[in-house]
């Protein structure tokens, strides 16, 4: 998978896909993400076409961040990112977003979040 991330993130950004594949599964019971994906969904609405590329500091990707955020979430991504680093070593366009996130737990979560709604709106197209 991270062989893959690489080959794409020269013109992606990967960011978001490592933040997901570090988090467990399920971080977020679903009953708290389903209706937190809706109200995000509508911000994304509100703010133009909704299936526009996410940004990660993007509107509904931070009121995702926020309303889904706790530090002991935080720890579980960030955990699993440190679990990868060994897997990236070499992998230039891996290891270099891997260690952005490693460096800054914010922005690891801000990137998961943006994977999780990146995801329902793949679901919905």
């Amino acid at each position: 998978m991270l062989q893959m991330l690489d080959e794409a993130g020269a013109e992606a950004d990967v960011r978001p896909a490592l933040a997901l594949l570090a988090a467990p599964e399920p971080l977020v019971p679903a009953d708290e993400l389903t209706p937190a994906l809706r109200r995000a969904m509508l911000l994304l609405a509100a703010g133009g076409d909704p299936h526009r590329e996410l940004e990660l500091d993007g509107r509904a990707v931070s009121a995702l961040a926020t309303e889904l955020d706790s530090p002991e979430r935080r720890a579980e991504v960030s955990r699993g990112l440190e679990a990868l680093r060994g897997e990236a070593a070499g992998l230039v366009n891996v290891s270099r977003p891997l260690n952005e996130l490693l460096l800054d737990a914010r922005l690891a979560w801000q990137a998961y979040a943006c994977a999780l709604l990146a995801d329902e709106l793949e679901d919905d197209g």
